[in-house]
């Protein structure tokens, strides 16, 4: 009995599918084969259970079972059967939503990592040509003609091979009595460059080695001014990426030429040793890294505070505990989450940027830590970042959708086989290279006499890093006062100070948010300010300009009290000491933002005679009044 039952609802079944089957051929227009009947491809079970498949061979329809084909369109209008749905467009999948990227590749990656490295570079070459006629100039503080002098003297009075591998710069094969010039040129041809990668998203490797040597030359002739840990890791940075583009291809999308994962790893590699570097120095350096009180100074002693520091510093004791611990457990534990499967990478990489946003909005690191966001991006794959773009025929997108469906069935973009070997044996030899200049950092990284921000070749392709290995408990500053007054120790003299762009001096002056920009001159009068000025033989260079109201000298400062007077006949530096006032207390009412207390003379008094001896035995243009 129950199989009879089972198998009158099968048939029951199979007669439902069959005049479903040809109503629908008669709404979409379809004609039926005269005197044949249209079976069902699958009888369906009961229950919705497995169907059987329909016989090849159809029995002849008698002239009772075929139907009129409006009939049929009316039975199927009232039987309440839905719409067959349309067929998936490109992008997207079966229910019509934007399909998804898969996992495992890096065409979008590639397109934000340039861009981002595009980014840093525009504001490197930016603040180069803003103030590298002024700090290296050929009236600068510290010419970099008289620097490169002194080491082709060094190396035997000509350009040898030595030299040029001791300070690799195109500047050697320059017309060095037009050296503002040249510097001039080399910023702006990066600007060029950089400009052109952030708008358009493409590069390739002719353009991108363009950018690495003409910052490379910068650095080289910067001096004191280019000594900052995040010139190497920029051009290690942007070594790097020259080796994510094709050779010649300007394409955001390049077919051929998919993103290598060695250049991958290697941008992983590079944040795990800055993150991993900046952790070590902080544990082997200063004590209060580990006694988790070095926050309760560092808003306040940093090179350039911002505002928002000025209101962490009276965060409460336990947040700042929070804050080092945290900043412990970001540099010392997370950047293994690298090496620990895809998904753990990922969150490496989001903590890493939100780590860096942070700094960003606590301080102004110069484009340190924009710069340390490039390499973290390449523990993000496309299906991690497709959210950043918009989806739409013909979209970036969707470009890669098609890619890897392409890839999935097997299809590839067509490749030399020259072109194939040649870019397999490129991205081997760089991995063998980055192995190998690794293994001193590796070793500076175990020993307990870790040196940060250093570099063992001269084209500082694969560096060490580290950041605030020790916390200064007090903040000082060099204030460069003037007088016009004749006689510099009268007790009427009349001084006036000079301001700088950022770094402190009015005590009413509101702290400035300059990040990513940088101001090279406020960052040395901060180191300055540790030392004595026999260390710093620049700063009594720049007394003497301001001496002579130099204009390209005071276009790096935010206040001259001279402007449109006579230059000062003495110039001195004073040595106060800065401490943030207490938001809501009696400094803060009176719109005071620092408090300041002279400790004593920075250099004496110093006139333009008193500097002529000075000046002429370092073979700098003696100041002249303008």
């Amino acid at each position: 009995m129950n199989g009879r039952v089972g198998r009158g609802r099968g048939c029951t079944g199979s007669h439902a599918l069959m005049r479903r089957g040809l109503a629908e051929r008669a709404a979409t227009g379809q004609e039926l084969a005269p005197g044949r009947q249209a079976w069902p491809q699958v009888w369906a079970g009961p229950r919705g259970g497995a169907g059987l498949a329909a016989p090849r061979r159809m029995r002849r329809a008698g002239p009772a079972m075929a139907a009129p084909r409006e009939s049929l369109r009316r039975r199927k209008a009232g039987a309440g059967d839905p719409e067959p749905e349309a067929p998936p467009g490109q992008g997207r999948d079966l229910k019509g939503r934007p399909a998804r990227l898969r996992a495992g590749t890096f065409w979008l990656t590639r397109i934000v990592l340039l861009r981002a490295l595009a980014f840093v570079y525009f504001v490197a070459f930016l603040v180069a040509f803003h103030q590298n006629k002024q700090l290296i100039g050929d009236r600068g503080l510290l010419p970099c003609r008289a620097y490169l002098q002194s080491v082709q003297r060094h190396f035997g009075g000509r350009v040898s091979w030595d030299a040029l591998s001791y300070a690799p710069t195109i500047l050697w094969l320059l017309d060095w009595s037009h050296m503002d010039a040249n510097l001039d040129a080399l910023a702006l041809l990066g600007l060029g460059i950089s400009s052109f990668i952030l708008v358009s998203g493409c590069a390739n490797m002719v353009l991108m080695a363009a950018l690495w040597v003409l910052y490379m030359s910068l650095v080289n002739v910067g001096q004191i001014w280019y000594s900052f840990g995040w010139e190497s890791q920029l051009l290690e940075t942007g070594f790097l990426g020259i080796f994510l583009c094709p050779l010649w291809t300007l394409s955001a999308l390049p077919r051929g030429t998919p993103t290598s994962w060695v250049v991958m790893w290697g941008f992983r590699w590079l944040i795990f040793r800055i993150m991993l570097g900046a952790g070590l120095i902080k544990i082997r350096g200063d004590r209060c890294w580990r006694d988790l009180t070095c926050m309760d100074f560092h808003y306040e002693t940093q090179p350039v505070p911002n505002p928002v520091a000025y209101f962490l510093h009276r965060s409460p004791w336990w947040f700042h505990r929070f804050e080092t611990l945290s900043n412990h457990f970001l540099e010392l534990v997370v950047p293994f989450f690298i090496f620990l499967g895809r998904r753990m990478c990922i969150v490496h990489g989001a903590l890493q940027v939100l780590f860096q946003v942070v700094l960003i909005i606590s301080g102004n690191l110069s484009f340190l830590n924009w710069l340390t966001i490039v390499p973290s991006l390449a523990c993000f794959d496309d299906a991690t970042l497709g959210g950043l773009f918009p989806s739409g025929p013909g979209r970036l997108k969707d470009q890669v959708l098609k890619i890897q469906e392409e890839e999935t069935r097997g299809a590839r973009a067509p490749r030399t086989r020259a072109g194939s070997v040649a870019r397999g044996t490129v991205n081997l030899a760089l991995g063998i290279l980055v192995a190998w200049l690794s293994i001193p950092v590796v070793l500076n990284l175990l020993s307990p006499r870790q040196v940060m921000n250093s570099s063992f070749n001269p084209l500082r392709i694969v560096n060490t890093y580290g950041a605030f290995g020790s916390i200064t408990r007090e903040r000082t500053e060099i204030i460069l006062q003037g007088t016009a007054s004749a006689n510099a120790s009268a007790p009427d003299s009349a001084w006036e100070d000079y301001e700088f762009k950022c770094k402190p001096g009015d005590p009413r002056r509101r702290p400035c948010l300059i990040s990513p920009y940088h101001h090279r001159l406020d960052w040395l009068m901060w180191f300055a300010a540790f030392q004595t000025y026999e260390h710093n033989e620049w700063i009594i260079h720049l007394a003497g300009k301001l001496l002579a109201n130099d204009a390209q000298a005071l276009s790096l400062l935010a206040r001259n009290p001279f402007e449109g007077r006579d230059p000062p006949r003495w110039v001195r530096g004073e040595h106060y000491r800065y401490k943030f006032s207490r938001p809501g207390g009696r400094h803060a009412a009176e719109g005071k933002w620092w408090i300041r207390r002279r400790l004593g003379p920075y250099f004496p008094p110093l006139s333009r005679q008193d500097l002529r001896g000075y000046f002429t035995s370092r073979q700098w243009p003696y100041p002249e009044p303008e």
